[in-house]
Formats: C-alpha cells, sequence, structure tokens
C-alpha cells in the first residue's frame, strides 16, 4: 500500500525557538498516534523556511525537551487509545 499524505495528521507539534528543533504528535490514518522528534525548521538568508533531518540534539534541544516533556507526554496520553 502507498502513502497517502491526506491519511498523515499532525494533531500537535511544539517548536523550539531557538535552536528551530519541531515535535510533534502525528497519526496516520487510524493508526496509533506517535511521538516524531523533528525536523528542524530554520530560516534561510533568503527569508524562506527551509527544513532538515533533527539529527543529534544539543544540550538546548534536550533542555527545551526536558521542560516540555510532561506535556507532551499528557497530550500522547490523551490522543492514544486507552491501552
Amino acid at each position: 500500500m502507498a502513502f497517502d499524505p491526506q491519511k498523515d495528521k499532525v494533531l500537535k507539534k511544539w517548536k523550539c525557538e531557538e535552536t528551530g528543533l519541531v515535535v510533534s504528535i502525528n497519526q496516520y490514518g487510524d493508526g496509533e498516534p506517535k511521538l516524531q522528534i523533528g525536523p528542524r525548521v530554520f530560516k534561510r538568508s533568503d527569508g524562506e523556511e527551509s527544513q532538515r533531518k533533527a539529527g543529534r540534539l544539543t544540550i538546548e534541544d534536550l533542555m527545551w525537551l526536558y521542560d516540555i516533556i510532561d506535556e507532551v507526554k499528557e497530550d500522547l496520553v490523551r490522543l492514544a487509545s486507552p491501552l
């Protein structure tokens, strides 16, 4: 079965303004909501937004993730089906 972009939904998204790292809760079709770390969004010199892989996390990324992790966990638990 081929990937259908219309079935891919972003349910919640957080972005670190300092590093551009994006963390999101995504769901494909009726599948289980899952956490995605990345991409990294940044502004190019021409002012346009661009994306790249998150790659390795810096200490700034880690501290930001640490600060939001409880909110992320609560939202993922709320959006996921009961175990």
